[in-house]
């Protein structure tokens, strides 16, 4: 029972970063460390120099220049105090770095190749990738034409195919998706420029070098030009909806509310209005009942409110409902004169 339960300790354990997980990590930690130390070298470059120019300032700073001192001042700034991977990489590399500084420095000055790619063996330099920094697709220089992504570009990962940029294709990224025609193309360099939004393909950027015509663009004489859906016999667009004709396309926008169909946005484009509408200037306004010669209300002593499309009637207060008037309540008045509200009494209380 004892080994069952450090089996299950195990298996709740997270498993182990793959070894290319730990690479890709201790790659970035590296470049962390020798960014940091660049900014850091920069800082001090001007450290304990007065700028008098005398011969004993110049004999100073260069002793202070390939000093211990400003190794150690820069390698205080390296890492942050969170960043747990860094501090790592720099308690088990201290000794590696003190020995670049005193004694490789001048024959291998750029720190990164000579730390992260060649001693750590987790980078790799720009334009090469894999275990063993294998040249990218297309040359180092300008891995993928300069027109993509080499997978694994600078890292011990990857397998070095190139991820094209928008509108470039091809396993070197050279030539031109549809859409795109190429505007510049030599031995070593090619550019792939947009299409006009009229062409599926072209050979230049107007709509009269479209070889073929998007979708909701027809050709007319030599150019591609765009289909108006809403001038079909059929509109496209339900009896509720009038239609917008955008480049390529349309788009069905509902009615106003007072509208019976309508040719376009807003109480003026209605064909008809609604019942309580009518057209008024141009557009459909709504019907003021209560104010029509015609009494709406028909019942004595009604009052009438006009509501938007429509009316209402209702008996003023001191006024009750019957079926052809309103009557006022009178009997309720009398009532309320020979009962005055009584005082409660004691009993009551």
């Amino acid at each position: 029972s004892h080994l069952a339960a450090i089996g299950l300790l195990l298996l709740l354990l997270p498993p182990p970063a793959a070894g290319s997980d730990r690479k890709r990590t201790l790659c970035q930690s590296c470049r962390t460390v020798v960014d940091k130390f660049n900014q850091g070298m920069a800082k001090t470059a001007k450290k304990n120099f007065g700028g008098g120019n005398t011969a004993w300032e110049e004999k100073t700073l260069s002793k202070y220049e390939f000093s211990e001192i400003r190794l150690l001042e820069i390698m205080e700034g390296l890492c942050d105090s969170s960043d747990f991977e860094c501090n790592q990489l720099l308690e088990e590399q201290e000794e590696q770095l003190e020995v670049w500084w005193l004694h490789l420095k001048k024959e291998h000055p750029d720190l990164f190749e000579w730390f992260c790619v060649h001693t750590l063996r987790a980078c790799c330099l720009p334009g090469t990738y894999g275990p063993d920094c294998q040249v990218c697709q297309g040359g180092s220089k300008r891995p993928c034409s300069g027109n993509g992504h080499c997978s694994g570009d600078g890292s011990r990962q990857g397998d070095g195919s190139c991820q094209c940029h928008a509108g470039y294709k091809g396993p070197l990224c050279f030539d031109c998706m549809d859409g795109y025609f190429s505007s510049l193309r030599n031995k070593t360099h090619s550019i792939c420029t947009g299409c006009d939004e009229s062409c599926k393909t072209c050979s230049g950027p107007t709509n009269r070098d479209c070889v073929e015509c998007e979708v909701g663009w027809e050709r007319v004489e030599d150019a591609c030009v765009d289909v108006d859906e809403c001038a079909a016999e059929t509109p496209p667009c339900s009896d509720t909806q009038y239609c917008e004709n955008v480049n390529g396309s349309y788009t069905c926008e509902e009615c106003d509310s007072t509208c019976v169909g309508c040719i376009g946005k807003g109480p003026a484009n209605c064909k008809e209005c609604v019942s309580g509408y009518t057209k008024e200037s141009g557009q459909c306004a709504d019907i003021d009942e209560c104010s029509l010669a015609e009494k709406a209300c028909k019942r004595k002593n009604e009052n009438c409110y006009n509501t938007p499309g429509s009316f209402v009637c209702v008996c003023p207060e001191g006024f009750e409902d019957t079926e052809d008037a309103c009557v006022q309540t009178w009997h309720k008045v009398v009532a309320a004169e020979e009962n005055p509200t009584q005082p409660p009494s004691h009993e009551d209380l």
